[in-house]
């Protein structure tokens, strides 16, 4: 276990806690990123990577996904496709299947890494987690989605008491943003790990 990180066991698979907000944690999620990645692509074979950012620019809870892909974009990352971005089309509940279809035809030999925001517990608003297996969009909204991925990274952008449509709604954006430039701060660091292990 690395200094900023914290491991929690949820239905039965590890998951990763990191306070976006303390220094540094950046190089700690992406040497658990970059773990993560080796172990399932050579684990199933897969030979390059997605990243499948998930959420909508409508709302400013759910645009962590977007934001990320937007950013992943700017940086053009070698060897690795990113779909939902801010200017392109973002994916979200009404074309997420469309995706799901497409990745396991088109794109069959890639590892997917699902980014999303996530409700959790109010003290860990502003913590990213990361995990194996896939990710569960949705489930914080009361949407019932099908799970996508190999390895998921989220978000927690609200507290998960009673369900308030308006909650999203109300999250400050600098807690979305400071996420969103931890996580593609620390898939930018790993960019390096699927160039040494061919996973392009």
């Amino acid at each position: 276990m690395r200094m900023w990180e914290w491991k929690l066991l949820k239905n039965n698979r590890e998951v990763y806690y990191y306070n976006s907000f303390r220094g540094a944690v950046s190089e700690e999620v992406a040497l658990r990123l970059g773990q993560l990645i080796r172990e399932e692509g050579v684990r199933k074979g897969k030979k390059r990577i997605v990243f499948l950012c998930i959420g909508t620019d409508r709302s400013t809870g759910d645009s962590l996904g977007p934001l990320i892909g937007y950013k992943l974009q700017q940086k053009n990352l070698a060897g690795a496709l990113v779909f939902g971005t801010l200017n392109h089309q973002p994916v979200h509940a009404m074309n997420l299947e469309h995706y799901q279809e497409l990745l396991s035809t088109r794109y069959r030999d890639a590892l997917v890494v699902a980014v999303d925001a996530s409700v959790g517990s109010r003290e860990h608003v502003g913590y990213v987690t990361l995990g194996k297996g896939a990710l569960k969009p949705g489930l914080g909204v009361s949407k019932e989605l099908k799970a996508v991925g190999d390895i998921f990274i989220t978000g927690i952008v609200g507290g998960c008491g009673n369900y308030d449509p308006l909650m999203l709604q109300s999250v400050r954006l600098s807690i979305v943003m400071q996420m969103a430039d931890c996580i593609s701060r620390s898939i930018c660091l790993v960019e390096n790990l699927w160039e040494e292990t061919a996973l392009v």
